[in-house]
């Protein structure tokens, strides 16, 4: 993502100047302060480097939405250590790795590499929404007790199980997609009504992963990053169809 941003945005790079050095300040910043509050990995910290300088260099209101998803995802992980240790569905202690956080960030970074076009501040939004709101669904879901059930039958399960959905976790998702929603709109990127959809195919992309993680990877077709990955694109894809 590196490589096509510098061959789309190189010319742009070379003239940012003190806009550049910043965005690679700043970078590395989210790196350290994500790595010491055990929210990712070593490799995990790089590949949210990668997607935090696209995003600083392209539009720096992009990097402040990036720090409002960290937030939210690291306080939902934080909820229910206890009784997600004891699930067995808590995260490492070392934080996410490399390829956690690619899965649920790289379709962001990559519509911040590609050129522009109208679009762009939406889709990346929506698919940050996604990704907010899928980890505040699981986490908030699995630290609190409630009813879980399958997303394809209404069969009660075990939380933590891939595809349970649950109340708890569902309004944790649309609060986490709203907020993501709500700071994309505060801060200028959006219109009410474009943050509505941002907020919409964010929650609604949290579905189609939840749909996906009851079919295809409880059969072992797709494994969690993926389904991730499948999950922001499909927010993306929402997004685009919303504001044709």
């Amino acid at each position: 993502m590196i490589g096509l941003f510098a061959l789309l945005h190189g010319r742009d790079l070379i003239y940012s100047g003190r806009h550049f050095i910043t965005a690679v300040a700043i970078t590395l910043a989210f790196a350290i302060v994500g790595r010491l509050a055990h929210g990712v990995s070593t490799s995990g910290a790089i590949a949210g480097a990668v997607v935090a300088f696209l995003m600083a260099t392209r539009d720096l209101r992009m990097f402040w939405i990036l720090l409002v998803v960290f937030a939210v995802t690291l306080a939902a992980t934080r909820l229910g250590g206890s009784r997600k240790k004891q699930l067995r569905v808590a995260e490492s202690d070392n934080g996410r790795s490399a390829s956690q956080v690619m899965a649920n960030l790289g379709i962001a970074g990559l519509i911040m590499a590609i050129p522009a076009f109208g679009l762009w501040r939406i889709l990346a939004l929506a698919a940050l929404a996604e990704a907010a709101a899928d980890t505040a669904s699981s986490e908030i879901g699995t630290a609190f007790r409630g009813r879980t059930v399958l997303i394809t039958s209404g069969r009660a399960v075990t939380p933590g199980i891939d595809g349970g959905i649950s109340l708890n976790g569902t309004v944790a998702a649309l609060l986490a997609a709203g907020i993501i929603a709500a700071c994309g709109m505060a801060l200028g990127l959006t219109s009410s009504t474009e943050a509505a959809t941002v907020a919409c195919a964010g929650t609604l992309g949290m579905l189609v992963d939840s749909l996906l993680g009851a079919t295809l990877e409880r059969r072992g077709y797709l494994n969690n990053d993926l389904v991730n990955l499948f999950g922001t694109s499909s927010a993306v894809l929402i997004a685009w169809l919303l504001m044709r």
